[in-house]
């Protein structure tokens, strides 16, 4: 399959090329269905000559080129209206009848606050152009209406307030935020290429946008959302997430703050929290992609905190030195895993009240898990007499120095 991009410079076009060249170079195998065999990247720069060529062979079209941030309002219709017309009387001319995705918005429905949307109705003519297209020519023809778009490689400073966001927090310069309770909708770039891919293999998910108070199966539509059809006109990417400018800041915030803090905040898969903490990650300068931990040293060796959890506890690194007992401790609740990484080393734990002691011979060169158990006091020996003895540990709770919940007693 041989697919053209326009707009290919683009946030969208970016990523989409990107990834279409990771499933035509075998590196992603996650759509064994898609084969692309070529990639036809057409953006403003380009010679106009190069998309005759390109409407000639292509397979699939995703048109993302368009204006959203003009000079002149008037340029709206120009790049929302004027190039698509180009851009399929070429296809028509070239006899080619392939697929088309178009990239709208659903400032197009010119409901509610969009209702007067220069962009909105140079973007609504551009549905209506395309769905022409279709029913005189037969080809398919998909059109998204996105909400805010939002990922790696936003420009900030221009239509996306999350990409300017993130820009600014991550480099120590203030936002504004007028109303925290203001919602947006928000499909993440990754969620928009699983569609993209779906539409690729000729499934999109379909729908209608029901008019504003029009109420289907007891749902009270605004005109904004859309409803769920096989039959519907329109296309959507079905994983979007919603959330106020006051929680995005907070989160943004919390994530600028872990090197600091070392708590990385709760990312289930899938979840909100845990698209926005790989966006905010893209825009971080050269200087913070490294910070420093505070090593704690003494005659013993050191010990340093790595990460912590919410509600996960936390992940250190343990270094003794040769011939060096580090732990005679137990705990009540508090457990642990021992990870040896480098060296060779022993692990003691004695149940409270018990003479048996457990022992476990350990080694970098073959890691294992062992388990610190509640109850049982323990103890780890580096063997050597020149090599470091080198452990993860975790712990199931962050350390709190006021209820340590660690008791000295000799394995």
């Amino acid at each position: 399959m041989k697919i053209l991009i326009t707009g290919a410079k683009g946030f969208v076009g970016r990523n989409l090329v990107e990834n279409l060249k990771a499933l035509r170079d075998g590196k992603n195998r996650t759509r064994p269905a898609i084969r692309v065999d070529g990639i036809y990247e057409y953006d403003l720069d380009s010679d106009p000559e190069q998309l005759k060529e390109y409407c000639r062979e292509a397979d699939f079209v995703f048109h993302l080129a368009g204006v959203n941030r003009p000079k002149d309002p008037a340029e709206f219709r120009e790049g929302n209206f004027g190039f698509s017309s180009v851009l399929l009387d070429t296809l028509q001319s070239c006899g080619n009848r392939c697929p088309v995705a178009l990239s709208s918005s659903l400032q197009a429905t010119l409901a509610g606050r969009f209702g007067t949307s220069a962009y909105g109705l140079s973007k609504r003519d551009g549905e209506n152009l395309f769905f022409a297209y279709a029913k005189q020519t037969g080809a398919p023809v998909y059109v998204y209406r996105f909400p805010n778009l939002v990922g790696k490689w936003v420009r900030p400073n221009y239509n996306s307030a999350v990409g300017t966001f993130c820009h600014n927090i991550a480099n120590d310069l203030p936002i504004t935020v007028n109303d925290r309770s203001i919602e947006l909708e928000l499909l993440f770039i990754d969620d928009l290429l699983e569609e993209f891919y779906d539409a690729l293999e000729g499934r999109p998910h379909r729908a209608d946008y029901p008019a504003p108070g029009e109420i289907i199966d007891g749902v009270v539509y605004d005109g904004l959302t859309p409803r769920p059809d096989p039959m519907g006109a329109f296309c959507y990417a079905p994983v979007t997430h919603k959330a106020t400018l006051g929680k995005i800041a907070d989160c943004l915030y919390a994530f600028h703050d872990q090197p600091k803090s070392l708590l990385l905040p709760s990312i289930p898969a899938g979840s909100f929290e845990k698209k926005l903490y790989s966006m905010y990650l893209s825009y971080l300068p050269k200087e913070k992609i490294a910070f420093p931990l505070k090593q704690n040293t003494d005659a013993r060796g050191s010990f340093t905190e790595l990460l912590k959890t919410a509600d996960h506890g936390q992940l250190s690194v343990n270094v003794s030195l040769p011939g060096i007992t580090k732990g005679q401790h137990w705990h009540n609740s508090k457990w642990e895993f021992f990870i040896v990484v480098s060296g060779h080393g022993l692990i003691r734990e004695r149940r409270l009240g018990s003479d048996e002691v457990l022992e476990f011979e350990v080694s970098g060169e073959r890691p294992e898990a062992v388990h610190m158990l509640p109850g049982y006091t323990h103890s780890i020996v580096n063997l050597s007499e020149t090599e470091n003895l080198v452990t993860l540990m975790w712990a199931n709770e962050c350390f709190d120095p006021a209820r340590p919940d660690t008791f000295f007693e000799p394995v």
